[in-house]
């Protein structure tokens, strides 16, 4: 989610017993050589052909059948959402949800003690004008779990017609305070450790969010399978990265472009029909959702194949300077209570 040129040379891999590449059914994993300078990992993914795909580690498909899979295969899903922090600017959530976005995922902190900016306007102003929101919380790998979540639930009220709550695991490379190297088995166990702590305070199963080199290095093998998942993978359709692993959202592109959002924001799709999504909507926050009328609610993805990057391109329109949060309108000025 977070916006940050990322480095796969900053990843390690060590050859161990279990085998990626056995669950994916792919054709191996490879890294960049000079991957033992900084690493980030450590897994148990073999490295099968280390030349052959430096962008990083295996395909589920054969690589003959990759054209098949592009992320404008998006379009082909119902309900679309966004996922927005500071950096999308002074939001027009009325804007937003007129354009036929269905949903919307809010950071609301990161690490142990920080929170974004723009949470509490876009909490309220978001629900003000009908949209189903959730927030989420951006992982920093060294703080305890307990201080992580404490920061969350310090930020976001416990609003029973809220989305569940988000978990954002991402490997971080370019921070300077925080040089953890990720091993598998303590991951796992801080994550759980964060889960058990939302779900206990917020009454609802948290959802996972993953980048495809943490998915592939931490959450393979269908660890914490029984949290939902929401992916990300903005060149290829989820099955080339994820398998077999059933999602439930999917983060498809990171430049896109909507009614009320100054900036280029994330895009995301739910996996089912809005007969589904209606269904799944009711269940978790109790609120019902209209198929809307406007042809937006099911965007065309026109990107060429030069767009589909596994990561944020290198050069985005230029984020608005962040100057604190906006004054909420008055029909929003109280923030839920929770």
């Amino acid at each position: 989610m977070r916006s940050f040129k990322f480095s796969f040379s900053r990843l390690l891999l060590v050859t161990g017993a279990v085998s990626t590449a056995a669950v994916l059914a792919g054709c191996g994993s490879g890294l960049d050589p000079g991957y033992a300078r900084n690493p980030r990992f450590a897994t148990s993914a073999p490295l099968v052909n280390a030349k052959r795909d430096p962008s990083f580690l295996a395909y589920a498909v054969p690589e003959s059948e990759l054209h098949k899979f592009p992320a404008t295969r998006s379009a082909e899903f119902d309900v679309h959402g966004v996922d927005v922090s500071k950096y999308q600017g002074d939001i027009d959530w009325q804007a937003v949800k007129d354009s036929g976005v269905a949903f919307a995922f809010i950071k609301a902190s990161e690490g142990g003690d920080r929170s974004d900016a723009k949470f509490q306007y876009n909490w309220a102003a978001a629900k003000a004008a009908g949209m189903p929101r959730g927030a989420y919380h951006f992982v920093y790998w060294c703080r305890p779990p307990h201080e992580e979540i404490a920061n969350f639930i310090a930020n976001v009220p416990n609003d029973p017609e809220a989305l569940p709550p988000v978990l954002d695991v991402e490997a971080t490379p370019e921070s300077k305070s925080c040089k953890r190297t990720l091993f598998r088995d303590e991951a796992l166990r801080d994550m759980r450790a964060m889960l058990e702590l939302m779900e206990r305070h917020y009454g609802k199963r948290p959802i996972i969010y993953s980048s495809v080199d943490f998915y592939q290095a931490i959450l393979h093998s269908d660890a914490l399978s029984e949290y939902p998942i929401w992916v990300r993978s903005t060149k290829y359709h989820p099955q080339v990265r994820y398998g077999n692993r059933k999602w439930t959202f999917w983060q498809y592109r990171s430049d896109g472009r909507i009614p009320g959002i100054p900036n280029a924001v994330d895009q995301n799709a739910f996996n089912g029909s809005w007969g589904e999504w209606r269904s799944w909507l009711s269940s978790q926050t109790g609120l019902s959702a209209a198929t809307p009328a406007s042809a937006a609610a099911k965007p065309a993805d026109n990107r060429g194949a030069k767009q589909l990057m596994e990561e944020d391109p290198a050069t985005l329109p230029a984020v608005q300077k962040d100057s604190g949060a906006p004054t909420p309108p008055a029909s929003v000025a109280e923030p839920d209570k929770g």
